[in-house]
């Protein structure tokens, strides 16, 4: 099965899949006349810059839709996962340095894919019954392009891939970090997180977004400051490192210290695929949660798509790659991958205390992925089978946790991948036929600010 699992992830991964991806990104982007970069000081003021106001305003949530802040904080929950910690980490050891500029490369252009479809996740949605939102790629496939089928597609590799990059590899890479720093079994480290994750999921949206809305801020500046005493120890060090992610980019011979020796093609499979796994641009799963956002403008929760994956890849992540490079710990410790290389980062500078750091950051990152991820599943469960399945899914989710703690990580991260391109096909269909409206929105927005 582990062979043909790699088949299969080479093929979905190929350079056919990775065009995809650019290709649709770019398209954005130029449609938009690079709104990410020119529209930096307008999405950052609409994001970070309205929050004290937002905060002030929403006291009488009812729970059938959250704050933008919330849909940010519960869609980074699913986002800043240990792909930041753990993926990063694989990334160097199987691409080499370069492959981090290439992960930059997929969030700089896939900044307004992730625009792109917030916005529309906004245009089309419902609500539903119980007067919650109802929305996400399978909405707009269903009300945009009138395509029952894609939806139906979208929805049950979404369900799956929930399983896949939202479950069991984190699951896998918080057992083995507490596995390194304070020991135990990983049947009794997954049956422990299992019940843990079943007393959170099974509040509802509402639970779920108080949970993020306080643990996403906390873990992701408790990362950053780490790494940045890091960086800071290591200064002499982070010119040296870039030079070598540029070099490893575009050098067709083995990455210098590269731990496999691959050379550009390798960089740019390993680095864009990573940074998808990392950002999520391109998949839609995030858009059904940022659908429930009680935001009226489109445009405005499409401005939290583009400062998601801002946060995500190039602040997270790439501090993540410099505090491997700068310390040395890519090339002294070459028989390590994953959450060990970057364990054995943050041990160069904080000794014990750093293994212990780490094990923390992925115990809640990882747990925040998994909190986040379950809404997904949910609402696919939903939209397919109706409501009454749900309580079915979320036990057998909260037991995929128990199977993630004990599987291989090289079979467990190719899974993820081949979910993750098979949930990208559908969505990036979706999102390049309804692009018009789109670009209406971004017009009209930025007429309106003039």
């Amino acid at each position: 099965m582990e062979q043909w699992n790699t088949i299969l992830h080479d093929f979905i991964w190929g350079p056919w899949m990775l065009t995809i991806f650019l290709g649709t990104g770019l398209y954005f982007s130029i449609g938009t006349r690079f709104f990410q970069f020119r529209g930096f000081h307008i999405w950052m003021k609409e994001t970070f810059g309205s929050m004290i106001g937002e905060m002030d305003q929403e006291k009488e949530q009812q729970g059938k839709s959250i704050t933008q802040f919330q849909s940010l904080c519960t869609a980074l929950a699913g986002t800043l996962g240990t792909g930041n910690i753990a993926g990063v980490a694989t990334a160097l050891t199987a691409g080499g340095p370069g492959a981090i500029f290439w992960m930059w490369v997929s969030a700089f252009v896939g900044m307004m894919t992730n625009f792109a479809e917030k916005t529309l996740g906004i245009i089309y949605r419902y609500r539903n019954r119980d007067g919650e939102w109802m929305g996400g790629p399978m909405i707009y496939m269903e009300q945009g392009l009138h395509s029952k089928l894609l939806a139906v597609l979208f929805a049950l590799l979404c369900m799956l891939a929930s399983f896949g990059m939202g479950n069991m590899t984190q699951a896998h890479s918080v057992a083995e970090a507490i596995k390194v720093s304070f020991g135990g079994h990983s049947l009794v480290i997954g049956v422990c997180l299992a019940i843990l994750l079943a007393c959170v999921i099974l509040g509802g949206i509402g639970r779920i977004a108080a949970v993020t809305e306080k643990l996403v801020p906390f873990m992701a500046l408790g990362y950053m400051v780490g790494a940045m005493i890091v960086l800071v120890i290591c200064y002499k060090n982070i010119v040296p490192s870039l030079f070598r992610i540029f070099e490893g980019a575009f050098s067709f011979h083995s990455a210098s210290g590269g731990i496999l020796g691959y050379g550009v093609k390798r960089a740019m499979m390993v680095g864009i695929s990573r940074g998808i796994f990392s950002n999520e641009a391109g998949l839609g799963s995030s858009v059904i949660v940022h659908a429930v956002s009680d935001v009226k403008e489109p445009v405005i929760q499409g401005f939290w798509g583009i400062q998601e994956v801002f946060l995500d890849t190039i602040v997270m992540c790439t501090m993540t790659a410099l505090v491997i490079l700068t310390t040395g710990a890519y090339d002294g410790f070459q028989e390590c991958d994953g959450i060990v290389l970057t364990t054995k980062a943050f041990e160069v500078v904080f000794g014990i205390q750093g293994s212990t750091f780490i094990s923390m950051s992925v115990i809640v990152f990882g747990f925040a992925t998994l909190v986040g991820w379950s809404y997904y599943g949910v609402k696919c469960v939903e939209y397919l089978f109706g409501a009454k399945w749900v309580p079915l899914y979320q036990g057998v989710y909260c037991g995929s946790t128990v199977i993630g703690c004990t599987m291989q990580l090289e079979t467990v991260w190719n899974l993820a991948d081949n979910l993750n391109g098979l949930l990208a096909i559908p969505n990036l269909i979706a999102i390049l036929l309804l692009s018009k409206h789109v670009f209406w929105e971004i017009k009209q927005f930025e007429s309106l600010k003039q």
